[in-house]
């Protein structure tokens, strides 16, 4: 997806951490209430010191829907996580993203066009209406909107199981189809499939860039979990050799790893769960206990600084972080703010009518299930 952030007037990008500081500090003080600043958890701490709340997208959003005294929503995430806030919030309020430019390399992956391409080839060798279309919470709005028409639901890395048995009737017995197209994560929907008691067989994985996905008639309609090939660009660095070398080190340590993390590393895992997960199972480990952790580095780093009786360390040695939320840092975050106490709002974030609505369906679907 294109997006076109303009280049910031001088004085922002030549200020000062203390200036940037100071003008950040006096437009929040300025806007009081009509403010809310979100801080996705991976954000960079010199951005996470403003947020008023900080927590995973879906949860940020609903504190923004809930927060109906606030005009402004500045989120300090990724695009579709603003999405989500917009889709959320009423109409008497705004939501900016402080730099275009900060996306998601795996909602990028799955857009409308190509999974409106896959629909209608799998059409054409079995019955859509028996698929369960299901989307992660990190996909753009009109994929949320896609599988709001179709009957399907959203997930998260917390949920999907529940989202999944919802879908093909693992629980109840009553399934809404015969098999799910999920997307754009494989790693979370293959790994949920496993937790489901689903074999290798049962997966297909459907690449949008080779023809009918690479996959051939017999492939699909065997498959029940129809996986979209598509990642984390942080999440897919963790190896197996990273688990063994944290062990080699530290024999008596946890490995908790976030479920977007290929199978093979989850299966080595002592833990598996999403970020508010694996912040809670650090909070909760006994003093003195290790921890290598799976997942965004400056989330790993602010646990380990929260939690100081404990020692945190990232399994990925190359400490990769998750570079389209850094571009979110002080200087477009005074840019935004200033922008606001001046009466001028920029980088205002919003979905239109028909799509926010099959959306709020989707979602909707989600909190109906869990």
């Amino acid at each position: 997806m294109i997006r076109l952030q303009g280049a910031l007037p001088e004085r922002y990008g030549a200020a000062s951490s203390e200036q940037l500081d100071e003008w950040i500090g006096r437009a929040k003080a300025a806007l009081g209430d009509r403010l809310l600043i979100l801080g996705h958890h991976y954000q960079r701490d010199e951005v996470m010191r403003w947020a008023d709340a900080r927590g995973d997208s879906f949860g940020l959003s609903r504190i923004a829907a809930d927060r109906q005294d606030a005009e402004f929503i500045v989120f300090c995430g990724v695009h579709f996580m603003a999405e989500s806030a917009d889709v959320l919030t009423g109409e008497h309020q705004q939501v900016l993203l402080p730099d275009l430019n900060a996306g998601c390399s795996m909602a990028d992956m799955a857009d409308i066009e190509a999974v409106e391409e896959a629909w209608e080839d799998l059409a054409r060798v079995t019955d859509v209406e028996r698929i369960v279309p299901v989307t992660y919470m990190n996909s753009s709005a009109a994929l949320k909107a896609f599988v709001g028409r179709h009957g399907g639901s959203v997930c998260t890395s917390s949920n999907a199981r529940a989202v999944l048995t919802w879908a093909l009737g693992a629980a109840d017995g009553a399934p809404r189809g015969d098999k799910v197209l999920f997307f754009p994560d494989e790693h979370l929907g293959r790994n949920t499939g496993f937790q489901l008691g689903f074999g290798a067989t049962d997966m297909a994985l459907w690449n949008p860039r080779a023809h009918f996905g690479g996959l051939s008639e017999t492939d699909v309609k065997g498959a029940r979990l129809l996986l979209w090939k598509g990642h984390c660009s942080v999440h897919q660095r963790f190896r197996p050799v990273h688990v063994d070398a944290f062990r080699r080190e530290h024999p008596e340590g946890i490995v908790v790893v976030h479920p977007e993390c290929a199978h093979e590393v989850v299966e080595l895992a002592d833990r598996v769960g999403s970020t508010d997960f694996i912040i809670r199972t650090v909070a909760g480990a006994p003093a003195g206990s290790v921890l290598g952790i799976a997942t965004e580095i400056h989330l790993v780093k602010r646990l380990g600084d929260e939690n100081p009786d404990k020692t945190v360390v990232c399994l990925d040695p190359l400490v990769c972080p998750c570079s389209t939320m850094s571009r979110i840092d002080p200087p477009h975050l005074a840019w935004v703010l200033e922008g606001l106490e001046a009466g001028e709002v920029h980088n205002r974030i919003t979905v239109d009518t028909e799509t926010a609505a099959w959306a709020r369906v989707a979602l909707e679907r989600m909190l109906a299930t869990v």
